[in-house]
């Protein structure tokens, strides 16, 4: 007869075992950056902000040495009574010049000859004291298509009194008005977004000027021939 053996246990400390906890036992491996290459790094980033100082040192004098300027803008220095002389013996009468000081300031004087519309015209335009803009158109050969023109079509909704005048306002309801005024042989119009206690002033200047310069004479039409 055999005798019958049963299989020993393995020992408690194995080898496979021991290997299994000691896996289980260690963190994660932490990267170790050698001394040379993070001193190389360091040295890099300190070379850039030294870069950046000495761009910013190379600049700072030149725009120290140029400031901004204080004004809000190009003012063009326009003349305008000296526009308005050379263009009167091409307009056949006096284009007004108002004397506004420095509050309404011109940005552009110019006579039109017309050709497109027959209405030969004197332009001049104004910025207000409130950033806003005012254009004056005069003529002496105002009809009322080209009156409609100058006004955008706006229908006329009262009067103002400006320089002891009646001006004839029109508004389109859209902030675009008109103040229209026929004197002396000419027909002037102011046209813009500005408030109207501005029109108003303008307004006077232009009643002003045309009451210092001569009235336009209409020459009446010859008579026909029997």
């Amino acid at each position: 007869m055999q005798e019958k053996t049963s299989p020993s246990p393995e020992p408690a400390g194995s080898e496979g075992s021991g290997g299994s906890s000691g896996a289980a036992g260690n963190g994660p491996v932490k990267p170790v950056i050698p001394a040379a290459a993070a001193k190389r790094a360091n040295a890099s980033v300190i070379g850039m902000i030294i870069a950046l100082v000495v761009s910013i040192a190379a600049f700072l004098p030149i725009i120290l040495m140029n400031p901004l300027p204080k004004s809000d803008g190009y003012r063009p220095d326009i003349d305008v009574a000296a526009v308005s002389r050379n263009a009167t013996d091409v307009a056949g009468f006096t284009p007004v010049a108002p004397e506004t000081g420095n509050s309404f300031r011109p940005n552009y004087a110019r006579w039109e000859a017309g050709t497109g519309n027959g209405v030969p015209t004197w332009e001049v335009g104004y910025l207000t004291p409130k950033e806003s803009f005012i254009g004056l158109v005069q003529t002496r050969n105002a009809n009322p298509t080209w009156l409609l023109q100058q006004t955008r079509n706006a229908p006329v909704t009262g009067s103002r009194n400006a320089g002891g005048q009646e001006w004839e306002l029109r508004d389109t309801g859209k902030g675009e008005k008109s103040m229209v005024l026929d004197y002396r042989g000419t027909t002037v119009v102011l046209s813009g977004e500005a408030q109207l206690d501005e029109f108003a002033a303008l307004a006077d200047a232009v009643v002003e000027s045309l009451e210092s310069n001569p009235a336009v004479t209409v020459s009446p039409s010859p008579a026909a021939a029997p």
